[in-house]
């Protein structure tokens, strides 16, 4: 299960980026608190987090760029540096008293604009620390560090604004970018492949995209990305609207709901590290999609606090599931020149076009409501996952 742990460089890498990571979640739910503090708004509590992804739309695919034409040590080392000067930035507007609502939304989009560039070398990186036959554990152990720090994260910030604060959480932030910095000092990777001078940036580009289309698996691996950002993961912004007028369960009902997807999310990376390099990954995927579509139905036709809270574990294990299979295959199909660039397109779907969907999502619920907005995105999925199987048979058979 934690065979890449035995990795040196990946593990100073893995465990520096677990401890961050929980402070950036302590942050997160922190400045939610803020902004709707400050101003009441449920509109602007959603356009902070609009504004926090959506530069990731617009600059991941140049991100990708970088991560093939720099070291990718170097490129996390100036973003999580970056990170680290925004995160004390904040601390201190709340700190003296002069915070306002736009001063927090022109952070969030510069959050956005670094994690543009971050989130590319990030996953690129993976592949340099481990090698290509434990890149599967790798990308899974990633994932349980992610919604592990997503169980402890928001659990810790509760407790830390009520015994020290907005700011203190801020500070913590701040300060837990020190272990992933620290990490990436200690750990050794190769240089940067050296690239003809005729290649220009936005030639690079292009080649990058090219790339893409003309190879049919990495398109299709993609296109699912796609779907499932764009209409599946919307469930998860209007869980609010589930908890307190669906479920009728209220705040603490909220967190369970919450908890549940993200146990299932640990449950499923987990699994996956413990599988290693399995076989059939192609149809463990299009099984895994199928079923987090299915799930979000079940959800949104759900009227039964447990019949939720089971249902979310299944959505959050299918979910991660299906997300770590794709990362692999994608990291592993590619050639190391264009890694970089084919993982910027992935953070482009994943990432990038979800703000866009969680808005369609906010359009649709006010107009016909959540259950029927949710059930009709999971509809969409499901069947664009059977339409894979059944068109591109080669998916499924990937080893």
């Amino acid at each position: 299960m934690f065979s890449s742990l035995k990795v040196k460089n990946f593990r100073l890498y893995w465990l520096g980026m677990f401890v961050s990571l929980i402070g950036t979640w302590i942050q997160a739910l922190a400045q939610s608190w803020l902004v709707f503090d400050l101003t009441k708004s449920v509109f602007l509590l959603g356009l902070v987090g609009f504004l926090s992804l959506a530069p990731v739309f617009f600059l991941s695919l140049f991100g990708g760029v970088f991560a093939d034409r720099v070291n990718k040590k170097k490129i996390l080392l100036f973003t999580q540096n970056a990170f680290m000067l925004l995160a004390f930035i904040l601390a201190l507007l709340v700190q003296f008293k002069v915070i306002t609502p736009s001063q927090i939304m022109f952070i969030a989009v510069l959050n956005g604009i670094v994690m543009s560039f971050d989130a590319p070398a990030r996953q690129a990186i993976l592949f340099e620390l481990v090698g290509k036959d434990r890149v599967l554990n790798a990308v899974a152990l990633n994932s349980a560090a992610f919604n592990s720090s997503r169980i402890i994260g928001p659990a810790l910030a509760g407790i830390l604004i009520a015994a020290i604060g907005m700011t203190g959480c801020f500070y913590i932030n701040g300060i837990s970018f020190l272990a992933v910095i620290i990490a990436l000092l200690l750990i050794k990777t190769r240089p940067a492949q050296k690239r003809s001078n005729e290649m220009t940036f936005m030639k690079d580009l292009g080649q990058g995209l090219s790339y893409v289309k003309s190879h049919p698996t990495i398109m299709i691996l993609i296109s699912m990305v796609a779907v499932s950002s764009f209409f599946g993961v919307s469930y998860a912004i209007l869980m609010p609207v589930f908890a307190n007028d669906v479920l009728k369960v209220g705040v603490k009902g909220l967190g369970m709901l919450m908890a549940a997807s993200g146990l299932g999310a640990l449950v499923a990376a987990l699994l996956l590290a413990k599988m290693g390099d399995f076989r059939n990954k192609g149809r463990f995927l299009i099984v895994s999609s199928i079923i987090f579509s299915l799930s979000i139905v079940l959800f949104a036709l759900s009227r039964s606090y447990i019949l939720s809270l089971s249902v979310l574990v299944i959505t959050g294990w299918s979910s991660v599931s299906a997300m770590s299979i794709t990362n692999t295959l994608l990291q592993t199909t590619v050639n190391d020149e264009f890694r970089g660039r084919v993982m910027s397109a992935f953070m482009f779907t994943f990432a990038g076009i979800m703000p866009f969907g969680n808005l369609m999502a906010g359009v649709f619920s006010q107009a016909f409501g959540v259950c029927l907005t949710v059930a009709s995105s999971g509809i969409i999925c499901a069947l664009f996952f059977v339409f894979i199987s059944v068109k591109y048979p080669k998916i499924m058979a990937i080893q």
